[in-house]
């Protein structure tokens, strides 16, 4: 009987809320507009919420995780620019009258006596104004510091070159060439690596690539290098047949020699006094990295193993340190193929994809819950939007950014993202559901208020 009661007593309660709700909904459509009203009950529907949740506790991240995919679906009303202020609101504001409790002194209506006001009140930014300003402000690089870092990467490119042909006359490395976002006006800020691919020249015929589905690993990201001709050109014929594991060329034996040579060998002291700079290996990261530092900017370099031109696609594959079966697999690069096909839509039309991009990389870079979206996820973001027949003039980058924004939470809900050129690779396949929720949450709070993230 008591448990009876304590139930239609819930059920009372949940009906006086809802006829509470009923009517404020109804008297916010008179008084604030439909778009006032669609506002008014997200926030009705986040306090119920609330108030659920309360008598009925759960997991905290679960409870996270289920509110950004369960408020997205819910989609009110599409995200307007805000309207800018009439004109009669966008004059200057005379000051106000000296209040009536504060000390009386002779009054005097001499114009001259009047306070003058040196500038007009600011205005209301419109959220267009505010990205182009981030832009300006943390996206776009001074042209002196892009020369100075170009030259910076270019001479450690010839000094580290000097040094495997010195140190290792026997294995013929190509010529290291500096490049990446940097080099095609592609880099937000300083925080991205400059690429420096150093080549493996692989003799013709002794090498056949493999692709990942095929191998034990059936990985659609990677590719594995295979040792063939063994019948008329045995094992030791070529120098690279010492990083040969089960027959097949190991980015992981090769990146473990380089990684020794980079931290213990090379005289980076040295170097960095002729360059100017400090140069330091990153010995904390499985990756090789070279941190710059000069008195005028910082930058980070990573020295990439490649290979390229061993089949007639001309893939560009990459020692990449992968985990598990992947390990002795060739990371496929899609960055060369990623930045062409953006120059050219945007030759095409003279839009701004790149300049999409470059947002997405700052906002994501300062933002401490989507940090784990890199330059691959939002290139393949804008690849899929940037593909559309539609407006991509300057006028309209505020509204493509947030296109981007819901592209991107579509994604994260379906934990699914696409590669353009391979839609057999899901880009977010190594994400854990924790990361994927705490981005979720973060990019849905970022589509209600878009000037929080920037």
């Amino acid at each position: 009987m008591a448990e009876f009661s304590q139930k239609q007593g819930k059920q009372r309660g949940e009906e006086g809320l809802g006829s509470a709700v009923d009517f404020l909904l109804a008297n916010a459509r008179l008084v604030l507009g439909v778009g006032g009203a669609a506002v008014l009950g997200i926030a009705t529907l986040a306090v119920k919420r609330l108030i659920d949740r309360a008598t009925s506790p759960q997991d905290e991240d679960d409870a996270k995780g289920d509110s950004w995919k369960e408020l997205s679906l819910l989609k009110a009303t599409p995200h307007q620019q805000p309207r800018p202020p009439p004109a009669a609101l966008s004059q200057p504001i005379s000051p106000l009258a000296p209040s009536s409790s504060g000390p009386e002194g002779p009054t005097n209506t001499d114009p001259q006596m009047l306070p003058q006001l040196t500038s007009p009140v600011p205005l209301c930014l419109t959220f267009q104004e505010k990205l182009l300003a981030f832009e300006r402000n943390h996206v776009v690089i001074p042209a002196a510091n892009v020369a100075l870092a170009k030259q910076l990467a270019g001479d450690i490119a010839l000094e580290l070159q000097a040094y495997l042909r010195n140190k290792f006359p026997e294995l013929p490395f190509g010529a290291l060439v500096p490049g990446g976002p940097l080099y095609e006006g592609l880099q937000a800020g300083t925080t991205e690596h400059v690429r420096l691919l150093a080549p493996l020249v692989l003799e013709p015929g002794l090498w056949n690539l493999v692709p990942g589905v095929d191998t034990v690993a059936q990985d659609p990201r990677c590719w594995a290098v295979r040792r063939t001709q063994l019948e008329f050109n045995p094992r030791g014929s070529s120098p690279w047949d010492r990083f040969l594991v089960g027959g097949y060329l190991s980015p992981r034996v090769l990146l473990e020699l380089l990684r020794k040579a980079l931290g213990a060998s090379v005289n980076w002291p040295a170097i960095g006094s002729l360059l100017g700079c400090l140069i330091r290996p990153s010995m904390a990261s499985e990756e090789l990295l070279l941190e710059v530092q000069h008195e005028r900017l910082e930058l980070t370099m990573i020295v990439l193993m490649a290979v390229t031109g061993a089949n007639k696609d001309n893939r560009l594959l990459l020692a990449w340190p992968l985990e598990g079966l992947a390990g002795n697999l060739w990371l496929q690069d899609l960055y060369p193929v990623e930045a062409a096909r953006l120059q050219a839509l945007d030759d095409h039309d003279g839009g701004t994809r790149r300049r999409l991009l470059l947002l997405l990389c700052g906002v994501c870079h300062r933002h401490p819950a989507l940090g784990r979206l890199g330059r691959g996820h939002l290139t393949q973001v804008v690849l899929h939007l940037g593909e559309e027949e539609v407006d991509w003039t300057e006028e309209v980058l505020g509204e493509r950014f947030l296109q981007a924004l819901e592209l991107l939470i579509g994604s994260l809900e379906q934990a699914s993202l696409p590669c353009h050129f391979d839609s057999s690779v899901n880009l977010l396949g190594g994400l854990r559901e924790g990361e994927i929720d705490d981005m979720g949450y973060a990019l849905y709070s970022g589509l209600q208020a878009p000037e929080g993230l920037l």
